[in-house]
């Protein structure tokens, strides 16, 4: 039957296509739907109450009608009508039909007992795409169906234009109330998909940082299940608040990333190719402080992480610049150098003992001049220009140097012991060093 055929009279008449169209149409408001849920109680009730036996009778007629229009329109739903879907679909567009002239009957009747029907049309896994989306088609065509069906019959019927119109806005009222039980029903279910894949993630997360590693099998299982594929290198970043008022994330973060932010000690870990995602961290994490870890075999992710925790020590200390991240092969040097603070100062108090017996402003202008003459062995005019001090003063304090060290500065080893020692406490300088 045509689409011209299908119409009545009294469809083709202007006001109430006008009506019909702009209530279905993608330009309605937010507001328009505002105001139409605050007085969805009243619009039902200013339809007449016989209005429910006039259409009761077409119920199967109009179902199989939707039925037939949502195979023909929604290819998804065509490739799925003979089966177990096609049933639900079918027993959801009955319910929908009887539910509505129910409604038309006594407007202040329950509707709890079938609403989960239609939760239940946002679980199905049948589309390639959006499910909310071919859903919203579906509830639309259907409500194009019932519209031509419930004008026809109501205007053989000599149903009064007005009672029409308000007709076709009560079906808009209601695929607005369908459509929103179905995106109900899928954000509940994936909530819980959600909840289960992040618990699967987090366990992965902290075998692959355990010392005593998963057997490779079991890791790949884990992998599996968590939707996050293993590969071969990777890199850890540690964490932590720099404002203790700074709140979680609300939005989840990259998928590629396994995030651990509500533990003692906040971590992440991801692949080697994916490390460009870490330029990001500022602002999906505001408020945080993070240390990136070297990149290693993910048999080594709790080694990388262990150095990951420790630049962040030192950024804390003091000891490395404070940035947003701080990227651990970029200050590797220090890093070796401040490991073990005993053996630091072990080495700084015997290789600077001869200094010991200097004030302490003695003692900072000659370690300069001396530890810049070991890192350049530049001429006394090329030092003085670095330390914009007089050559003279320079050659002076290279004298004293002399007579301190003596013979130590032309032993490598003892350079070495020297130098390292200059270093830790020019880096130090003003850093209380724990380990």
């Amino acid at each position: 039957m045509s689409e011209q055929r299908d119409e009545p009279d009294g469809l083709a008449e202007f006001p109430l296509r006008i009506a019909f169209d702009s209530l279905l149409s993608p330009a309605s408001t937010a507001t328009d739907r505002d105001d139409q849920d605050v007085t969805s109680i009243d619009l039902w009730s200013l339809l007449p109450s016989d209005l429910a036996p006039l259409f009761r009778p077409g119920v199967q007629d109009l179902t199989e009608e939707i039925r037939s229009e949502l195979s023909r329109a929604i290819p998804a739903f065509s490739r799925r009508m003979d089966g177990p879907f096609g049933k639900t679909v079918t027993e959801g567009i009955q319910q929908a039909v009887m539910q509505f002239i129910d409604r038309l009957a006594d407007p202040a009747a329950p509707q709890d007992d079938r609403a989960q029907l239609f939760r239940d049309m946002g679980l199905h896994d049948f589309y390639d795409g959006p499910i909310l989306d071919v859903l919203q088609t579906a509830y639309r065509i259907g409500a194009r169906v019932a519209w031509r069906r419930i004008a026809q019959v109501g205007d053989r019927a000599g149903v009064p234009t007005a009672t029409l119109c308000l007709l076709a806005e009560a079906i808009f009222a209601y695929i607005d109330e369908l459509s929103a039980l179905s995106v109900e029903g899928h954000a509940s279910v994936r909530a819980r998909e959600m909840g289960a894949l992040e618990r699967r993630r987090r366990q992965l997360l902290e075998v692959i940082l355990s010392p005593a590693a998963a057997t490779p099998q079991a890791l790949t299982r884990l992998a599996e299940a968590a939707r996050w594929p293993v590969p071969e290198r990777i890199v850890t970043v540690a964490l932590e608040l720099r404002d203790e008022h700074s709140e979680l994330p609300g939005a989840s973060m990259d998928g590629r990333v396994l995030v651990d932010l509500e533990g003692s000690e906040p971590c992440l870990v991801l692949a080697e190719e994916h490390r460009d995602l870490l330029h990001k961290l500022p602002e999906e994490l505001p408020g945080w402080r993070a240390a990136v870890g070297p990149t290693v075999p993910v048999t080594e992710a709790a080694e990388s992480l262990r150095w990951a925790r420790r630049t962040l020590v030192l950024v804390g200390q003091g000891a490395l610049p404070d940035t947003e991240v701080t990227w651990f092969e970029r200050h590797m040097s220090v890093l070796w150098l401040l490991n073990d603070p005993f053996l630091v100062q072990e080495i700084s108090e015997r290789a600077l003992a001869p200094m010991a017996e200097l004030t302490g402003k003695q003692r900072d202008k000659l370690s300069e001049t001396l530890l810049i003459w070991l890192e350049t062995r530049r001429s006394a005019p090329e030092i003085a220009q670095l330390l914009d001090v007089h050559p003279q003063t320079v050659r002076y304090r290279l004298r004293q140097l002399e007579r301190l060290f003596g013979a130590s500065l032309d032993d490598p080893d003892r350079r070495f012991d020297i130098e390292v020692a200059l270093r830790a406490r020019r880096t130090l300088r003003g850093v209380e060093l724990t380990r």
